[in-house]
């Protein structure tokens, strides 16, 4: 890995990066050192329609 750079900060970041370094502390309320993942109101768009 780059020397700065966040776990999973490439194109595919694998599963486990994911649940373990962003969406764990999503649901525990932690915060992010970097925000990839963006809050969206998935029942406001159709999905071709999702940002």
């Amino acid at each position: 890995m780059v020397e700065g750079l966040p776990p999973g900060f490439r194109f595919y970041p694998t599963d486990e990066e994911l649940v373990v370094h962003y969406l764990f502390k999503k649901v525990a309320s932690s915060s992010f050192s970097v925000s990839v993942i963006t809050d969206i109101d998935l029942y406001k768009f159709d999905p071709w329609d999702l940002p």
